[in-house]
C-alpha cells in the first residue's frame, strides 16, 4: 500500500489511493490558507495530468477570503508571477490539448489576453468527503478547491469539477520566495 510520504515524493499516485490521504488528512481553515503557495500536481490518471506543470503554473495567492488568484504563472525567466483569468481558459478544451513544451511559451505570449489583476476566486468552509474543511471556490468556473492539512506548509488540494466524476490532485507549499507580483 502506498504511503502519503511516497505519493509526494514520487508525484504519483491512484485515484483511490490520493482520496484516500485525503479522507485521513486533517481539515484546513481560511486562516491556514492565506499566504502564498506553490503548487505541483499528483499523477493519478487524469486527463489534466502534467498539464499545469508543461504551462508554466506556479501555484495560488490566498490574500484573504474574497480574494484569491487561482492561477499564478511564471513570467519566462521565473523571476516574477502573473495572475490569469481562469474565466479565459478552456477547462474543457485543455483537458484534451496535446501535453507539449509549447503550453509554456503560448501562455506567456497570450499573457495581455489571460493576465488579469482582480482575484477570481474565494476562499469557504466547505463540507467535502464528510469534512468541514477550507476551499477555494472559482468565481467564473464550476469548480471547487478543497483543501486537507498535511503539515504546517503543506496542503492536499483536490478539483472538484462540476459534472466530472475524476479529481484533479495537487500539492500546495507555503512558500515566501520573494518574487514580483504582477498583479
Amino acid at each position: 500500500m502506498l504511503k502519503l510520504p511516497e505519493m509526494l515524493q514520487g508525484k504519483k499516485a491512484s485515484q483511490e489511493e490520493a482520496l484516500k490521504f485525503f479522507d485521513e488528512l486533517e481539515p484546513v481553515d481560511l486562516d491556514f490558507m492565506k499566504g502564498r503557495w506553490k503548487g505541483y500536481e499528483i499523477n493519478t490518471g487524469h486527463p489534466m495530468d502534467g498539464l499545469l506543470a508543461l504551462t508554466g503554473w506556479y501555484g495560488k495567492l490566498f490574500k484573504n477570503p474574497d480574494e484569491v488568484h487561482p492561477l499564478l504563472f511564471y513570467t519566462k525567466n521565473k523571476s516574477s508571477l502573473f495572475s490569469v483569468n481562469p474565466g479565459m481558459m478552456p477547462l474543457q478544451l485543455s483537458m484534451k490539448l496535446p501535453k507539449s513544451k509549447v503550453l509554456g511559451p503560448i501562455i506567456r505570449i497570450l499573457r495581455p489576453i489571460f493576465q488579469t489583476k482582480k482575484a477570481r476566486a474565494r476562499m469557504r468552509m466547505v463540507e467535502y468527503r464528510g469534512k468541514l474543511t477550507g476551499a477555494m471556490v472559482y468565481d467564473q468556473k464550476a469548480i471547487i478547491d478543497v483543501f486537507a492539512k498535511i503539515d504546517d506548509h503543506t496542503m492536499l488540494g483536490v478539483m472538484d469539477l462540476k459534472g466530472d466524476q475524476r479529481s484533479f490532485i495537487f500539492v500546495l507549499e507555503r512558500d515566501f520566495t520573494e518574487y514580483k507580483l504582477n498583479f
